[in-house]
């Protein structure tokens, strides 16, 4: 089995450990500048950071859900559920003096690939 790797993400400004059979689609095809888009060459799921504005509207687990259901809006998807909201410990966080608060949410959506029906 291909072992997992750290990848550099948005030019390095930090990374992620990706799993086996990860493919950067920004090889394959163009990718907006706030994102970055990993697929697996044997299934049909795909994984992306999306680095988001900030929404004063909604602080903490709710701006986490926020931009998750807003995403999941705009590409139409036909489910979006959450499976977890947890906070990030600040002292963890190469950025920790840039914010006050940091969130990961994990969820699914479904959603059409480029071309295909919704």
């Amino acid at each position: 089995m291909e072992p997992t790797r750290d990848y550099p993400l948005f030019g390095g400004a930090f990374s992620a450990t990706l799993p086996p059979g990860a493919i950067d689609v920004s090889d394959l095809r163009p990718v907006p500048d706030n994102q970055e888009v990993f697929c697996h060459r044997l299934t049909d799921q795909s994984l992306i950071v999306e680095l988001l504005e900030l929404q004063a509207q909604v602080r903490g687990e709710a701006a986490a859900r926020y931009h998750f259901e807003d995403v999941g809006g705009v590409q139409e998807a036909r489910a979006v559920q959450v499976e977890a909201v947890q906070p990030l410990l600040l002292e963890n966080l190469a950025l920790r003096g840039c914010c006050q608060e940091a969130w990961v949410l994990s969820g699914k959506q479904q959603v059409a690939k480029e071309h295909q029906q919704p």
